[in-house]
């Protein structure tokens, strides 16, 4: 295309208006000069709240439970990322008082994707020990999720990676990225890379999607894919793994693939997901579970490998991943255990 090596700003113009055009994301403007930026924007996360039906009290007690979990001084940035990110999926359980019952507040509304505010900021200062502007930041329901660092086409996307990286370091503003769950980089020469919290460079990844459809930059041509509104909310949902210590993402072939079968599991039928060594299977395995355990609640599961080795590797693998999975030492302990009705999830 004529416009590569084009300046930075341009890059930020169009992506900024491709969130406000084509995924309607509201623009909430420039937050360079904005004093007290905050990766839980209260004023957004109450408004919405308020249409959500809940009262003052329960927003209050909501809110200052979100700010809790991402601020604790003590922990690192990990475990206050999985207590944040436990919140968002699974509500906020709040007593207002001693005569009521205990609530849950949710603050992302899963099933209607499109009933959550959507939006973008650009030049976001935060201040720490040292000052730092991410390009682009993505709220839902005024919970920072995403940050976008753009290059200009003649720097390496790596550049983008590596300040993201160091933004996330405790001398920097490790505090913003407390609810952040995607990480991204991207210019117009090579594309879009994406990883989470603590990604380390080389792992950061690359989507792949309706690869002969080229009309377009590839950086826009992703970011309208994974940022589309209820695709954000999917992955956000049924794609995050807190992998003992390593928060995961899914590569594109293991989001498609459970998806394939997703709809198999849905109809009823088997299927195969073949893969090679090195591809992921883990994560699959465990991302999959979890997702049938949830949406259907007469579902059991067994995994059954053809190696002592590995039969101990899964187990430690959904350990991991914080699933509780059991473990039968034969083939008569797993029979008697599948003719009760617990566990739910077992391997052998």
């Amino acid at each position: 295309m004529s416009n590569i090596g084009k300046p930075e700003r341009a890059t930020q113009n169009r992506v900024i208006q491709l969130f406000r055009d084509e995924l309607n994301y509201r623009y909430l403007g420039n937050f360079h000069e904005r004093e007290n930026n905050s990766n839980i924007e209260e004023t957004l996360l109450s408004d919405y709240l308020t249409r959500s039906g809940y009262n003052a009290a329960q927003i209050s007690g909501a809110i200052k439970k979100l700010k809790d979990a991402a601020s604790q001084h003590s922990q690192n940035l990990y475990t206050k990322n999985k207590a944040v990110y436990s919140l968002l999926r699974y509500g906020a359980t709040i007593k207002t008082s001693v005569s009521e019952n205990t609530q849950t507040i949710h603050f992302i509304d899963w099933k209607n994707p499109q009933a959550n505010d959507f939006a973008i900021a650009e030049e976001v200062t935060l201040k720490g020990q040292n000052t730092r502007r991410p390009d682009l930041v993505l709220y839902v329901n005024g919970i920072a999720i995403g940050v976008i660092e753009l290059k200009n086409s003649r720097v390496s996307i790596g550049d983008g990676i590596r300040q993201n990286c160091s933004n996330q370091r405790p001398e920097f503003n490790e505090w913003f990225f407390s609810t952040v769950q995607f990480v991204f980089a991207g210019n117009d020469s090579e594309g879009l890379r994406y990883g989470t919290i603590g990604t380390q460079e080389k792992y950061f990844l690359t989507w792949k999607e309706d690869e002969h459809e080229n009309d377009r930059y590839k950086l826009d041509k992703y970011l309208l894919k994974m940022c589309e509104k209820s695709r954000l909310i999917e992955l956000l949902f049924d794609f995050i793994l807190f992998d003992g210590g390593v928060k995961k993402l899914p590569r594109v072939h293991q989001y498609f693939g459970i998806k394939a079968a997703q709809k198999h599991v849905k109809q009823r039928k088997g299927g195969i997901i073949w893969h090679t060594q090195g591809s992921g299977k883990s994560i699959v395995m465990v991302l999959l579970a979890k997702w049938i355990l949830e949406n259907n609640p007469n579902a059991r599961i067994v995994i059954v490998t053809d190696r002592d080795e590995l039969d101990k590797q899964i187990k430690g693998v959904f350990f991991d991943a914080g699933e509780s999975i059991q473990r039968t030492s034969s083939g008569k302990e797993l029979m008697a255990l599948l003719g009760q009705h617990k566990p739910r999830l077992l391997c052998s």
